[in-house]
């Protein structure tokens, strides 16, 4: 038995729906659906009873779900102490951070906060948005990193996560220039009318599941543009999209912390369209965040990443990055 399926089981006492929890827990329904059978399993008897709607706990069920509760209650204020311990000991700032901001971000803002709160030792897990999220939800680090838009939010437990904002960036479309500075790729102003040049545009984009994808293609979207765009290119980190971008392959979605430096050679330019109102459309802001659970016990308290924590609430922005 692992006591993932445990903490499944009690989202699903307390949402009664398979699809809530299972976007709770970040993973597919099938997957999630999977694991309260295995935990039935492993129960030997039913604990949900699927035939009513909403659904509820069978006596064996509302057993077990209580006991969870103190199962995981004891469970995580042990770790919590455990880790402040190993904290201590180390004085290291576990970070899990996206790959973009692993690059653009992260270590200009650790070098202002050397500066500004003073030197401290950090690790940095650099993954996909969903696995850092569970380096998190796990207890797998101090801090997570994220982007953050209401279009794509985390659904993170406020009872049991707390946030700052750090900054805000800027998601916009960019291209190559061409000799006059002009971009070699511009985005159109609005959907093709009957009629029109069929010429699709070279785009480079996320791979399937990146965070900054699925935000590019809903302005896309938004605009009646994507047709007019040939995916000739994908991977999941910006900064391979950049690097593309630089070649002159197509036009890509990136943040502003990725390209300040190439908007300032001039090796890149906007490739948004002239129209002012088509321009506002197809950009889009974005907040950058700090999360961590909510500390347990004196020890966690006295830790560097509580020090560290109190710091960004105190020093809370909400401008550019």
């Amino acid at each position: 038995m692992e006591t993932k399926w445990l903490e499944d089981f009690v989202s699903l006492a307390e949402t009664r729906s398979f699809s809530r929890s299972a976007q709770l827990r970040h993973v597919t329904q099938p997957a999630f659906s999977r694991r309260i059978q295995a935990l039935e399993a492993w129960a030997g008897t039913d604990l949900v009873d699927r035939s009513a709607y909403p659904l509820r706990l069978t006596p064996a069920g509302q057993t077990l779900y209580a006991q969870a509760l103190e199962w995981l209650q004891a469970l995580q204020g042990t770790r919590a102490m455990l880790r402040a311990q190993a904290a201590a000991g180390q004085d290291v700032v576990a970070f899990a951070v996206p790959h973009t901001l692993a690059f653009t971000f992260f270590p200009a803002w650790v070098s202002r906060l050397h500066a500004e709160f003073g030197p401290f030792k950090s690790r940095l897990a650099a993954l996909n948005v969903h696995d850092a999220v569970l380096r998190l939800v796990e207890g797998g680090c101090d801090l997570l990193i994220a982007y953050h838009h209401p279009a794509l939010p985390f659904q993170l437990d406020t009872e049991r996560y707390e946030m700052v904002q750090l900054g805000e960036e800027l998601l916009a479309p960019y291209s190559k220039p061409d000799a006059q500075g002009r971009p070699l790729f511009r985005l159109p102003a609005r959907a093709r009318q009957a009629g029109q040049s069929s010429r699709l545009l070279p785009f480079l984009g996320y791979a399937p599941g990146a965070y900054l994808g699925h935000l590019a293609e809903l302005l896309l979207k938004q605009a009646g543009i994507a047709g007019q765009l040939e995916r000739v290119y994908e991977t999941d980190m910006a900064e391979g999209l950049k690097a593309m971008a630089l070649e002159g392959h197509g036009l890509a979605f990136l943040p502003h912390s990725a390209v300040r430096e190439a908007l300032r050679a001039q090796q890149l330019v906007s490739a948004l369209p002239a129209d002012a109102q088509a321009c506002e459309a197809l950009q889009l802001h974005l907040s950058v965040r700090a999360y961590r659970a909510r500390p347990a016990g004196k020890d966690a308290e006295r830790s560097r990443a509580q020090a560290l924590w109190s710091h960004l609430q105190a020093q809370q922005v909400s401008g550019p990055v």
